[in-house]
């Protein structure tokens, strides 16, 4: 299957393209923008879910629904929201289709919606409208609410996973009776959004606070989580924005204090979507295929007979029956592929292409001797072990295979982070990829021309930084710290 597959070095965006449709992560619909998410890259998008639906259970959430569909009076309420994604929204106008004999279902044009309804771009503005009923007091504060749901933005150019029309995400959404307790919630998610990030994808973050520029369209400050991509290009992985008062007194959403005044509540948003997929991709894969952290693999470990009898197959199935009990009984998830209908070989490849993280063979001489043959996804690495406790061994093994993968990303992320002190420093260091730090006076005016002028946005200011004062490398003003300059996804 690997030598199917552009090699990074020639294509990187032609790579990633081969390597989702061929690892059967996901293929185009031929609905124009949306993807049809496959099997296995939709059980890894489960694992993903389950993690984080438990680190927000933790920290006091609970899920609900609410409507795909916005009455556009709705969206023009909170006037930056409504700029933010007025060029994004698909508009439902008509209720009814009516047959035709010419053109065989036509829209009823007697069936036209006295309000238009918008396809949730975002859902902020149904859910505050709803939160207006649900909150009269302090005592009903904080409300913490997450959504597990799908959303469409009509991107013109798309990407799969990257870059769709529809994708799907969670948003969270909290009221609360303090500004300061709004702020502790946006920063207590986004350590939540670096902690799956760094712990589950194995894939090393910076937590920093965006522009004015790049803010979420309707919040005072948005703080978010970028990561580096083996091409040297940034992708932001998450965000947590904090919403002040704007939709509060947008909806009217307002509490009795336990002084007995009203007073509008603070908000929260915040949420991670099937982009993260993409991001996964594109940290750990390589040139035979796709590679995953074990905590988000479907399948954490592929053991495969190689007989050349029904007879042989049969022993090996009971010399694996104990390994396999083993390694379930330590919840580690096990195919056993006794499909006599494929090879060996095309399975050791199917697996490999398709990041399974460890790979056992078993054959008639591995009974005679007590042994299997491990290969581990991340470095390709094959070793003998004996089969006594090979669930132990297999458990450290996994472990060892997502730390590593770990290690990797950041070293590289290391390697291709660096400070520049003047402007033509940058636009060399810019070509050649990676983070940049350097000195910017504040202004959306130079941000804009670095912008324009590199193709560079300004990542993130980061929270710990080097906050050093220095000179702004385009313009010589003062500057209060180092940001994160990036081309990005």
């Amino acid at each position: 299957m690997s030598d199917q597959l552009t090699k990074r070095a020639e294509d990187y965006a032609q790579w990633y393209n081969d390597l989702v449709l061929k690892a059967d992560m996901a293929e185009h619909s031929d609905v124009r923008g949306c993807m049809v998410i496959k099997p296995h890259g939709y059980a890894i998008w489960e694992k993903m879910q389950r993690a984080l639906d438990g680190m927000f259970k933790d920290t006091g959430h609970v899920n609900a629904y609410f409507p795909l569909f916005i009455p556009k009076s709705y969206l023009a309420k909170e006037a930056s929201h409504v700029e933010g994604f007025a060029k994004e929204c698909a508009v439902v106008t008509h209720y009814r289709l009516k047959s035709d004999p010419e053109h065989g279902v036509v829209v009823d044009p007697e069936a036209k919606l006295e309000e238009e309804l918008i396809v949730r771009p975002t859902s902020e503005t149904i859910i505050w409208n709803t939160y207006r009923g649900w909150i009269k007091s302090y005592r009903d504060l904080p409300l913490l609410i997450n959504q597990w749901a799908n959303v469409v933005r009509w991107e013109m150019r798309t990407r799969l996973f990257l870059r769709t029309a529809e994708f799907l995400w969670q948003e969270g959404h909290t009221a609360h009776a303090t500004k300061e307790e709004a702020v502790e919630e946006t920063l207590r998610m986004l350590d939540v959004y670096a902690t799956f990030a760094e712990e589950w994808l194995a894939m090393p973050v910076i937590k920093g606070v965006k522009t004015a520029s790049e803010r979420f369209a309707g919040a005072e400050d948005t703080y978010c989580i970028e990561a580096m991509m083996q091409d040297g290009k940034a992708l932001q992985a998450g965000t947590s924005h904090f919403l002040g008062q704007n939709f509060a007194k947008a909806f009217d959403v307002v509490f009795t204090n336990k002084e007995n005044r009203q007073e509008h509540v603070w908000a929260t948003s915040w949420g991670v979507s099937t982009r993260l997929m993409g991001a996964l991709i594109m940290t750990h894969s390589d040139d035979n295929g796709l590679v995953l952290p074990p905590k988000l693999a479907p399948v954490q470990v592929a053991i495969v007979p190689i007989a050349k009898n029904e007879e042989q197959l049969n022993a090996l199935r009971a010399y694996v029956q104990p390994m396999l009990d083993g390694l379930r009984a330590k919840g580690i998830t096990v195919k056993f592929d006794d499909d006599d209908k494929k090879k060996p070989g095309w399975k050791f490849a199917e697996y490999e292409f398709k990041g399974y993280p460890v790979r056992i063979a078993v054959g008639p001489r591995d009974m005679e001797n007590g042994t299997v043959e491990v290969a581990r996804r991340d470095t390709l690495e094959k070793q003998v072990m004996q089969a006594t406790d090979i669930a132990e061994k297999v458990e450290h093994l996994l472990q060892a295979i997502q730390d590593n993968l770990y290690q990797k990303a950041l070293a590289m992320r290391e390697r291709y982070t660096r400070a520049v002190d003047t402007y033509d420093e940058f636009k060399v260091a810019i070509e050649e990829g990676g983070f940049i730090l350097a000195h910017w006076d504040g202004t959306a005016e130079t941000e804009a021309r670095v912008k324009e002028e590199t193709k560079a946005t300004i990542r993130c200011i980061p929270l710990q930084g080097d906050t050093t004062p220095g000179a702004c490398m385009v313009t010589g003003r003062p500057s209060k710290q180092r940001v994160i300059f990036a081309r990005a996804y």
